[in-house]
């Protein structure tokens, strides 16, 4: 049989592109310095993912350097948490689960795209090099409000970047000629040490007090009010910390109408 010239070129050809492709994948599984991708993150009880260690508090958890770890939970029809914020430069790893049935956790743009299975976790670590906005989806259907199934995920520059929290607790009524106390803890969630000074005014009083956070550690302050020197009335009151801010207003009033001095979430 006489083959034509240009036919046995174009066999030629398609025979490159077959062996070219086969040994691109055999040498993309096997080839030294390089893995596939394992998302295999061991498993979990999905009925008892509240009580487990890493998923009970989800977020982001400082390893220690440029290392975060990212725990998530996906659940009919969100994401737990569902906004995720880490800093550029960073090396991060999520864990993922699901709390009932089959789900995907896919970033836009990245190559993070995995199944979420009940009972299993997904494990992947990804590098961000530089800041920027992405969306989180589901690509697997989940039911009726599949559609709605999103999150965020930011990488912030890292210069502004921290995991600190300023939480304070006071009293929202007080009878004069007491002495009340208004409460303010600064949480850190970096493995490094944080020094900062805590500071509360209220009328025309200031108080201030220097505090040192260990690593992912917390420290709280109790500030001492005279409501003699604040008079009757209503007294708008501030605490800031490591840049954080906290602010309500405290009520003096005369006679037996004020509560005693105990503390309220402010």
């Amino acid at each position: 049989m006489n083959i034509h010239t240009y036919e046995k070129l174009w066999l030629a050809a398609a025979m490159v592109l077959i062996v070219g492709f086969i040994a691109t994948i055999t040498y993309g599984a096997v080839g030294p310095g390089v893995t596939m991708v394992n998302d295999d993150g061991g498993s979990i009880d999905p009925d008892a993912i509240s009580d487990h260690e890493r998923f009970g508090d989800t977020g982001v958890t400082h390893v220690g350097g440029d290392e975060y770890e990212v725990a998530v939970v996906a659940q009919a029809w969100s994401y737990s948490p569902g906004e995720i914020e880490v800093p550029a430069g960073s090396e991060v790893t999520f864990y993922v689960t699901s709390r009932d049935v089959t789900h995907s956790f896919s970033v836009v743009g990245t190559n993070i795209n995995t199944m979420v299975i009940p009972g299993e976790v997904s494990q992947m670590t990804v590098e961000f090099d530089e800041p920027g906005e992405y969306g989180i989806l589901c690509n697997e259907y989940c039911g009726q409000g599949h559609h709605n199934m999103e999150g965020k995920l930011t990488v912030v520059p890292e210069d502004e970047f921290n995991m600190t929290e300023l939480s304070v607790e006071a009293p929202d009524e007080v009878e004069a000629g007491n002495e009340t106390t208004i409460n303010a803890t600064v949480s850190d969630g970096m493995q490094t040490d944080l020094g900062t000074t805590v500071t509360l005014e209220i009328g025309d009083q200031q108080y201030e007090e220097d505090v040192a956070i260990e690593g992912a550690g917390s420290e709280s302050v109790e500030f001492a009010v005279d409501t003699d020197e604040l008079g009757a009335g209503d007294h708008d009151w501030t605490v800031t910390a490591a840049g954080y801010e906290e602010s309500g207003t405290l009520t003096v009033v005369d006679g037996e109408g004020g509560s005693d001095g105990g503390d309220g979430d402010a």
